[in-house]
């Protein structure tokens, strides 16, 4: 499978369940428009949900609630209804994720941090794999890793009129990123005079 980060742009992600499979979910498409329906769903994704749809689901009435959905998320209780709104949904060319597996689109799990996103999946091989490789990352992605995103943010704006070629400026920042020094003011809480050290290696 490819991984991808995608914006939701006024994106509609049609979701299946109104239990808390179904607000997991909903909670991994922050910012796009997201339609649940179900026939009983928590008062915690109407407060997510753009259009809460309360209605009884079979196969048969699938098709007429995702008609303008670009995701389409099957996140029932039910496995054999699971399947059946994936199908749907497939053969109607949707971009579908389903609880019990078999979609073309998978929710990784996600550390998100001030400056960067890391994602980790197993493609749906082993679902308890990856919470355990974002929970060991957690503490040992600390505060300088996103002072150091702003410190390339920065750099980068600085570099643009002084190292003519893209070439030149990815290889400058890859040995800023590659500098211990700088690391270890970024670590000691001296981001500025990492900035400092960092300006001055610039050709």
């Amino acid at each position: 499978m490819s991984p991808v980060l995608l914006s939701p742009s006024g994106r509609m992600v049609a979701v299946f369940g109104g239990g808390n499979v179904a607000l997991r979910k909903c909670r991994h498409f922050d910012g796009f428009r997201i339609r649940v329906i179900a026939e009983s769903i928590l008062p915690e994704l109407r407060d997510i949900a753009e259009d809460c749809v309360e209605v009884h689901i079979d196969g048969d009435s699938v098709s007429k609630y995702i008609h303008d959905a670009d995701i389409v998320v099957a996140a029932t209780d039910s496995h054999a209804l699971n399947d059946a709104i994936r199908d749907v949904s497939m053969s109607m060319g949707k971009m579908t994720n389903s609880a019990h597996g078999g979609g073309d689109v998978l929710i990784p799990s996600v550390l998100k941090r001030r400056g960067y996103t890391v994602t980790v999946s197993s493609e749906g091989r082993v679902p308890a794999f990856p919470p355990y490789v974002i929970e060991q990352l957690d503490p040992f992605l600390d505060e300088s890793y996103d002072d150091m995103v702003d410190l390339l943010v920065r750099l980068r704006a600085e570099i643009r009129n002084r190292i003519p070629t893209q070439p030149g400026r990815a290889e400058f920042l890859a040995k800023v990123l590659h500098d211990e020094d700088i690391w270890h003011l970024l670590r000691d809480g001296d981001p500025g005079g990492a900035y400092a050290k960092a300006e001055g290696m610039i050709p």
